[in-house]
């Protein structure tokens, strides 16, 4: 049944509620229905859905993965809402010990949905807690020490666990095996980006002219969330410098002091690339050498930069490391020499 009562609880921070997230759940949208993009996605979650509400049962275990600011944090909550049950939220790196994962669960009321992001960033200890959990609603604990020491099992309520990731290969088989539906997401397409600005920019009561739109979605990396960022920038800067109407040409002077390019590369994007190309000839050049190069935490670069500069075909992936290909280049204005001529020749 749809609990009209169905509440989200941030275990992380139960008082979170900073200009940023308050963004964020502004724009969110409510429903499968409203939420743009990742049409097959939401096709199956909703065959999913309609069959548990259908039957009355709890939701299967969902993993949700893709790079960052795709919205897989959004589906949990869709999913929550939809299901009409709650949804407390919490993340790998936030659970330490095996205690603090048994205070969760004991927690969790019948159905409930648990939200772990970054779920690959659990401790291993943690993670062998969780599985009798996602099989059998049990959490076997350990009283005591030594000889004297007694294993007990509580009965848990049946509940869903929503996994986000953006590192799949990182889950351990076993945990990846107790996840009932897993779900890819992929970035969005540029006419998609254009309607969740455009989405955004009535929520938020802001002038916007399609060109505004289309220029804020060509460089928005085709993610919502980089996309509705730049939107709450480029709307600061229209209303200083042009009464508050986002035009094509106002959007491309406020990208453009940002240092955002026409292919949404920021600084330290071209930071990454430019040491490819000149401390390192182009590559290859392992990732190790990479970060520190660019003084960037090598996982900083593997999760948030090079997928999206893979994805371009701005760099390329080898068994000996990265390597800037011809594109990388090309959009730089520079020209190889000598040795990297023939590398990319």
């Amino acid at each position: 049944m749809i609990n009209e009562d169905a509440q989200e609880i941030d275990i992380i921070n139960p008082a979170k509620a900073s200009d940023e997230s308050f963004f964020e759940a502004t724009l969110r949208p409510q429903k499968l229905a409203e939420y743009i993009g990742q049409e097959k996605v939401k096709e199956s979650l909703k065959i999913l859905i309609d069959a548990a509400k259908h039957r009355k049962d709890t939701l299967e275990h969902i993993l949700l993965y893709g790079p960052p600011g795709l919205g897989k944090t959004t589906l949990a909550h869709i999913i929550s809402r939809e299901t009409g049950v709650n949804i407390k939220i919490t993340s790998g790196p936030a659970i330490e010990k095996a205690g603090d994962l048994a205070s969760i669960l004991t927690n969790l009321s019948e159905n409930d949905v648990l939200f772990i992001d970054e779920i690959h960033r659990l401790p291993k200890v943690v993670e062998e807690i969780l599985y009798p959990a996602l099989e059998d609603y049990a959490l076997d604990i350990v009283l005591g020490k030594g000889a004297g020491a007694k294993a007990v099992r509580l009965d848990l309520p049946k509940f869903t666990l929503i996994g986000a990731t953006t590192r799949i290969g990182l889950l351990s088989a076993p945990l990846r095996d107790r996840f009932g539906m897993t779900y890819r997401l992929d970035y969005y397409e540029e006419e998609e980006i254009e309607k969740i600005i455009e989405r955004a920019g009535k929520i938020l009561k802001i002038d916007i002219e399609k060109s505004g739109r289309q220029e804020i979605a060509r460089r928005a990396r085709r993610t919502p969330r980089i996309a509705n960022r730049l939107l709450r920038r480029v709307r600061d800067f229209a209303q200083v410098r042009a009464k508050g109407v986002i035009s094509g040409d106002i959007a491309n002077q406020a990208l453009n002091m940002l240092e955002v390019d026409e292919l949404g590369l920021d600084a330290n994007d071209r930071r990454i690339l430019e040491a490819l190309i000149e401390k390192f000839g182009g590559g290859p050049v392992g990732i190790t050498s990479l970060a520190a190069a660019t003084s960037e935490d090598q996982g900083t670069i593997e999760d948030i930069y090079e997928p999206y500069l893979l994805r371009l075909g701005l760099i390329t992936r080898t068994p000996k490391g990265r390597m800037a290909t011809p594109a990388a280049y090309d959009h730089l204005k520079k020209k190889p020499i000598g040795s990297q001529k023939q590398i990319l020749l």
